[in-house]
């Protein structure tokens, strides 16, 4: 038995594996695209199935293909949408610039098996792309997947990272730590300040992820070629639009200008700039949970993260903030995904952008991986940190800077003084001030409670 097969498109004949449901053109893409062999995101490709689902289903409501073929092409796409297919996708992420290729890709692999379902012949053009072009197809694709990521993935898990800080922040309410400003000791907060700080940044992010998604989930389908939707009937896009809708769950409708939709990326370069603010609010946070961890004799000792794993193949009992670690190189690779995505955007010319697959991919890849690891860093790095309590409070007794709660009573050069000799002798502030002031103990004790200094910002909301 022959391990190839010839299939034929309009250029000729190309031979393609026996056992590949693709064609001609999938075929063309693979030998002309050897590049990083790295795919196109799974959630892209079963977003895909979605919408060439939606659009048979709308192509036959509109009276232009029959309930056989629609039906074949439907079951096919339950397998894509499954994740039964994906080895039928093979195509390289670094291809056309419309992603005319895995668009194709598609149309030939449902309808090579649909056919065989239906038992009739079922065309990739005429019937799998009825009243589509992969200039429209494929924006609308990025939508639909990057929402869905969105929807089921990235926003549940930044809601269960805010409400564990929340949580973590509210235990620790009365634990008052020395604070820092450029890393040299400053004013005392509670810890359960310093999370709510985390909490207050994360929100923000939160709302700003929220605020890019009405433009994410408006489609380009219905635009076909350039916008002017030639070939599709004028309600196609509504009805593709409502068939996603009720598929999903979200929802979805037709852009207000399919010009725009077809040529530009915004919307994917808006939602890319939420993420990498996301991104730049989590590397604080890993960052500063290392400088709390870090030690644990030597460093700042604060707080003992979880023991997850040992730290050096040569230094044994050594453990090291792995969870935060991880998180920051996600951020810095989110990071670097919005540069690529901001430069992608701008390469719209004329009537189409023409980096489509390099979005998708960097899109996907940005939300997948930050959504993955937010649940780890809450779950094995910020729940189970434990206080070192005696730590805290030895270095807060001798911190100098204490001495600016004495400001307003003694003066500036006076708790200057008081300040450069507590250190330089490593005594206590308010011994030293007991000496070099006319306060009296007790007054002292008033004015340079811990406590007492943190109240003006309680506020953790």
């Amino acid at each position: 038995m022959s391990d190839y097969r010839i299939e034929k498109d309009s250029m000729g004949e190309l031979k393609v594996p026996a056992d590949a449901a693709w064609g001609a053109q999938t075929q063309r893409a693979v030998e002309n695209f050897p590049i990083s062999g790295q795919t196109m995101p799974a959630g892209f490709i079963q977003a895909l199935g979605l919408v060439k689902q939606a659009c048979a289903n709308a192509n036959h409501e509109l009276g232009g293909l029959d309930e056989q073929r629609r039906r074949a092409i439907s079951s096919v796409c339950d397998d894509i949408i499954a994740g039964r297919l994906m080895a039928q996708f093979p195509l390289d992420v670094f291809q056309t610039g419309s992603a005319t290729s895995t668009n194709m890709n598609a149309n030939e692999v449902i309808a090579h098996l649909a056919s065989i379902e239906a038992g009739e012949a079922i065309h990739p053009n005429d019937h799998v792309n009825m009243s589509q072009s992969s200039n429209d197809v494929i924006p609308t694709t990025i939508h639909v997947s990057a929402a869905l990521a969105c929807h089921r993935q990235l926003l549940p898990a930044l809601e269960k990272l805010i409400a564990t800080i929340d949580s973590k922040g509210e235990s620790l309410a009365d634990i008052v730590t020395t604070g820092r400003t450029h890393l040299m000791d400053a004013m005392p907060v509670s810890l359960g300040q310093e999370l709510s700080g985390w909490s207050a940044q994360l929100r923000h992010a939160l709302e700003q992820i929220e605020q890019t998604l009405p433009a994410i989930h408006q489609l380009a389908i219905g635009g076909t070629a350039v916008g002017t939707g030639i070939n599709a009937d004028e309600k196609f896009g509504d009805l593709v639009a409502a068939q996603l809708s009720g598929a999903t769950g979200l929802e979805f409708s037709v852009a207000a200008n399919r010009f725009a939709a077809l040529s530009s990326q915004d919307a994917a370069v808006s939602l890319s700039g939420a993420l990498k603010t996301l991104a730049v609010a989590l590397t604080k946070i890993a960052n500063d949970l290392r400088w709390m961890n870090s030690g644990p004799l030597a460093g700042i000792g604060e707080i003992a993260l979880p023991a997850l794993q040992p730290g050096s193949s040569i230094m044994p009992g050594k453990v090291n903030p792995v969870m935060p670690e991880a998180m920051a190189m996600v951020c810095a690779q989110v990071i670097g995904n919005d540069a690529t995505i901001t430069v992608a955007g701008q390469s719209g010319n004329f009537q189409l952008n023409v980096m489509l697959p390099l979005v998708a991919f960097n899109l996907l890849q940005s939300i997948e991986i930050l959504a993955n690891t937010m649940p780890l860093l809450a779950d094995r790095a910020i729940a189970g940190f434990s206080v070192n309590t005696g730590n805290i409070n030895a270095a807060l007794e001798k911190n100098p800077i204490l001495v600016t709660a004495l400001n307003p009573v003694i003066g500036y050069e006076l708790g200057a003084r008081i300040a450069k000799t507590a250190y330089a002798e490593g005594r206590a502030v308010i011994d030293v001030a007991e000496e070099m002031c006319d306060l009296s103990r007790e007054e002292l004790e008033k004015l340079l409670d811990p406590r007492k200094l943190i109240a003006g910002g309680i506020n953790a909301g």
